[in-house]
């Protein structure tokens, strides 16, 4: 095996093609620096070098081994600083789960704010819903996540990022769209339905029953994506509960109603990690945006 003194002292023969002057750049004499290229020569089983006492040449071996020495040995500089960027949180990589519904209300901030003050850190993106936001971190898949309660908060941590209305989608010039009221629990009688899956959805799911009887004989679709219910809103299949943020989408032929007891700041969305979790990056952002484990 070759060591990182033999490549560099190759690189110095090489690049000078006299041992004299090699010697006097590396602040060494010619014997040390002639027998750190013959270890070099036998690590490697070829010749590197042709010389005699008027000439210093390069093999053809020696001249392909030249340009990999001189990656080697830049590689072999950067790997310290690179490491202690790493352990400082500069640099490395930070995986961010999102919902579909974040995606167009508070991602884009957040990436921003990561972009101004991690520069050097990689961001990887995974659209998912909240559940398998969860249970990925709890796996160790992501880092951080833009989902909504409850969580464990003995595993997790969390904090608040952005609470917003809960308003009904209805395809625009639908009677509900000429009400000059919010709309009423007895307003929805009989209307078709697009429903937030209970499984893959719950955290809508359960405001929605929370928040008006629904009748289940008028369910058309369930489905956990507010961007697949804001569409078939638009195109006539029902009406639609979605966080006011939906607004975003601008898709045409919706309108967005205000539900009848629904606070303003009813929808939650939670910034989440991982207590445990030991990435330098993930902790270096908590600090800077001062969002410490509590």
């Amino acid at each position: 095996m070759y060591s990182l003194d033999q490549v560099r002292s190759f690189i110095a023969v090489a690049e000078e093609l006299h041992f004299g002057r090699a010697a006097e750049r590396l602040n060494m004499t010619q014997p040390p620096l002639s027998r750190q290229i013959q270890k070099l020569e036998k690590a490697l089983g070829v010749g590197l070098l042709e010389r005699d006492n008027r000439k210093v040449a390069l093999t053809a071996a020696g001249r392909v081994f030249l340009e990999d020495a001189r990656r080697l040995v830049v590689l072999a500089d950067r790997a310290p600083a690179a490491a202690r960027r790493i352990a400082a949180g500069r640099s490395g990589t930070l995986r961010l789960g999102f919902t579909a519904a974040s995606g167009f209300s508070l991602l884009g901030t957040l990436l921003d704010t990561i972009q101004e003050v991690l520069p050097d850190v990689d961001v990887e993106l995974e659209e998912l819903v909240t559940a398998e936001q969860v249970q990925a971190l709890a796996d160790g898949d992501l880092d951080l996540g833009l989902a909504r309660p409850p969580f464990d908060t003995e595993a997790f941590a969390s904090r608040l990022m952005l609470t917003e209305r809960f308003m009904v989608a209805v395809p625009t010039g639908h009677p509900l769209d000429r009400l000059s009221r919010p709309v009423q629990p007895e307003d929805l009688r009989d209307v078709p339905l697009i429903m937030h899956s209970p499984v893959k959805a719950r955290y809508f799911y359960d405001m929605v029953v929370r928040l008006v009887p629904i009748e289940h004989r008028n369910v058309v679709h369930t489905v956990s994506q507010v961007l697949t219910m804001v569409a078939l809103v638009a195109s006539g299949r029902g009406i639609a509960f979605v966080p006011e943020s939906a607004r975003l989408l601008r898709v045409e032929g919706v309108s967005y109603l205000d539900l009848a007891g629904a606070a303003r700041d009813e929808v939650e969305l939670h910034v989440l990690w991982l207590r445990t979790s030991r990435n330098p990056a993930l902790h270096r952002l908590l600090d800077e945006l001062a969002l410490g484990a509590e």
